[in-house]
């Protein structure tokens, strides 16, 4: 089994691997230079990516012929695993796994659902969880980067939004500009991404379609709607987390609970939480 396993071409791809490993490292540590200190997290980042991957591969070398259920279990397991990840630089806020699982699946979910029920995606295993988790890790990115700001932004303009309350304004119309802001910021990357299509980046599929002997011109167009359904999901999932987070802002008394520097008790009609400000 283990020489089945590791074969000739699988020990040229690990040397490759290394090698491409080996790269990362020497950046990183040039990065030092500019004060960026990430060795560790890029070493255990490095060895992650390829473990998990070479795991992915042996899976899906087991299920090549698997149902659609067994397809929707993968892709729900990847928007759990991407909502971990998506909240994982958020530990000061306890609901934070909870609005990316909910953002995630609300956007990764309906993208693809759309693309099942329109016939852009088969059912089969082999093009479902392909196609489905680079919807799915567009989505997170837009999670991460949604709250990363509507945070960043929360706690640089605390005085101003305070200032806002006292002044009888509601809560939504105090941070309106930082949901804005917020969600433009998940959507960015998305756009310049659909922006450069062709011009600056082939991506993976079409170039898989093409190496498999599809018409370029279909293979350009499947390529169109996967894109414009990363960008549809990333949308989805930006509003939806800047949302969450914008309700869990304030108290039930319209208090803001984001502070810098500081611990803030906050009572909610459903819950208690501590947030930590930075």
């Amino acid at each position: 089994m283990l020489t089945g396993l590791f074969d000739h071409e699988v020990l040229v791809g690990l040397v490759q691997a290394g090698g491409a490993a080996f790269l990362c490292l020497c950046v990183v540590l040039v990065c030092r230079r500019f004060g960026v200190r990430v060795e560790k997290e890029t070493s255990v980042s490095l060895l992650r990516g390829l473990i998990q991957m070479s795991l992915v591969g042996v899976v899906l070398g087991l299920i090549l012929k698997g149902t659609l259920l067994i397809g929707t279990l993968i892709l729900l397991g990847m928007v759990v695993a991407a909502a971990v990840t998506a909240s994982h630089r958020f530990k000061d806020l306890p609901y934070a796994f909870e609005i990316s699982l909910y953002s995630i699946g609300a956007g990764g979910g309906t993208a693809v659902a759309f693309m099942l029920l329109t016939r852009c995606l088969s059912t089969d295993v082999t093009v479902l969880v392909p196609v489905g988790s680079m919807i799915i890790a567009n989505s997170m990115n837009a999670c991460a980067q949604a709250m990363e700001r509507f945070r960043a932004d929360i706690l640089n303009h605390a005085g101003q939004i305070e200032a806002a309350l006292c002044l009888g304004a509601e809560p939504s119309v105090s941070v309106s500009p930082y949901v804005q802001t917020a969600v433009y910021a998940s959507l960015l990357p998305r756009l310049d991404m659909l922006r450069s299509l062709g011009l600056v980046w082939i991506p993976g599929v079409m170039a898989g379609m093409l190496v498999s002997g599809a018409s370029p011109l279909y293979a350009g167009i499947y390529q169109f709607v996967i894109v414009a359904m990363i960008l549809v999901a990333s949308a989805i999932s930006g509003m939806a987390i800047t949302a969450l987070m914008k309700k869990r802002a304030f108290t039930s008394a319209a208090q803001l609970t984001l502070r810098n520097g500081q611990t803030t008790t906050a009572k909610h009609p459903s819950s208690h939480w501590h947030v930590l400000g930075r």
